[in-house]
């Protein structure tokens, strides 16, 4: 079974949040995937839309067809954590995690 492939790194969102889009999409067909993260409200969609329309490039450069493929794998993972502190009270500060992901989408035909 032929696949293509695509990442996302060091995306500034949460993964948790990510991931909420990314199970959405998860076994789909490419054109349905598409049409949901076109309409999405969530902050995530419109990169994980970005990432798969190159995911689609990288499979019609390998030869595959478009309306063939179905998103077969799609992780999200962490990655980089900026730290940085808030004041408080009493000349104190508490920790600020600035978090980030990575996401990593693999494209299969359905045959």
């Amino acid at each position: 079974m032929a696949t293509a492939s695509a990442y996302l790194k060091n995306y500034r969102q949460a993964p948790r949040k990510v991931r909420l889009v990314a199970d959405l999409v998860r076994g789909k067909s490419v054109p349905y995937a598409l049409s949901l993260l076109d309409t999405l409200p969530k902050r995530a969609g419109a990169p994980l839309a970005k990432l798969l329309r190159s995911a689609i490039s990288n499979a019609k450069r390998q030869g595959m067809n478009e309306g063939e493929l179905v998103v077969s794998q799609i992780a999200v993972d962490k990655g980089l954590v900026f730290k940085r502190s808030m004041p408080r009270a009493r000349g104190s500060a508490s920790p600020i995690h600035k978090r980030s992901s990575h996401v990593s989408l693999i494209l299969s035909s359905k045959k």
